[in-house]
């Protein structure tokens, strides 16, 4: 088992629910993407999903388009996020998911890419735009390098669709639960309930689902339906209110331990 599938085991030993959370690489720089990995762990985070900065990021809403491109204006790129995740390394076991669109793996050269994300201690990989069908021999590569392939399910998915993804993927399945972008919502959800059931008439790997929490109530009530929930624009807002402001960590982690409050 890696990382991810060794944090779930064990959070399932214990009865708890697990939290995934989402920020954009290099927002607003590097160093502060290191701060926030090592703040996260400290206080409980299970999993570390670091958006690679991209300039067509399809799958996200303004909040976190907004944090793309506030890595790229501070010069982040795929080989420097795996080199600041080498330093998270030295001192932190988080695991860690990259949300990456294809592009960037494509350029890179996907077994390179594979390959190198594994040595510099990433656990999985969430391709925003490479569907199973169209994956090649991308599975083959994790596999052999001990990554998890992480694969999206989203209310519109057919059940029998929903099988094949669900049978492919590792460490953990993404159930969107709304259609369209990433980004807060008022409310939570009711396709959850539903849609986590049929996922789990085909697997048992553990369920998180994100797209819309932004407080604790709403981590409360998603966390009945799933193994762990994941937060993304709510926390990315709070890194933007912030800016470079010296105690945008502790803020950042003050909010994010409230939202795990939640759950626990």
């Amino acid at each position: 088992m890696n990382r991810i599938e060794e944090r779930f085991q064990r959070l399932k030993e214990e009865g708890q629910k697990g939290f995934v959370v989402y920020i954009g690489a290099g927002d607003p720089d590097l160093d502060v993407t290191h701060d926030l990995a090592l703040a996260f762990d400290e206080i409980g985070v299970d999993v570390l999903e670091l958006g690679v900065p991209f300039s067509d990021p399809l799958a996200d809403g303004l909040v976190n388009q907004l944090a793309a491109q506030r890595g790229l204006d501070s010069d982040t790129t795929p080989g420097k996020v795996l080199e600041t995740i080498s330093r998270i390394r030295v001192s932190s076991g988080i695991p860690i998911v990259l949300y990456v669109y294809f592009n960037l793996l494509h350029k890179h050269g996907l077994a390179e890419f594979v390959q190198a994300a594994a040595v510099a201690g990433v656990d999985g990989l969430l391709v925003l735009d490479l569907p199973p069908e169209e994956s090649g021999n991308y599975e083959s590569l994790m596999a052999a390098a001990g990554l998890c392939p992480i694969y999206l399910v989203a209310p519109t998915t057919p059940p029998d669709r929903v099988e094949l993804i669900v049978k492919r993927g590792k460490g953990f399945i993404y159930y969107v639960s709304r259609e369209g972008v990433t980004g807060m919502q008022q409310t939570v959800s009711d396709t959850i309930g539903p849609m986590t059931r049929i996922i789990r008439e085909h697997t048992d790997i553990p369920i998180a689902v994100g797209f819309g929490i932004s407080n604790p109530e709403q981590a409360a009530e998603v966390a009945k339906n799933a193994e762990a929930i994941v937060v993304g624009s709510a926390i990315v807002n709070q890194i933007a209110d912030k800016g470079r402001a010296a105690d945008l960590v502790q803020t950042v982690k003050s909010f994010t331990a409230n939202l795990i409050n939640g759950i626990r």
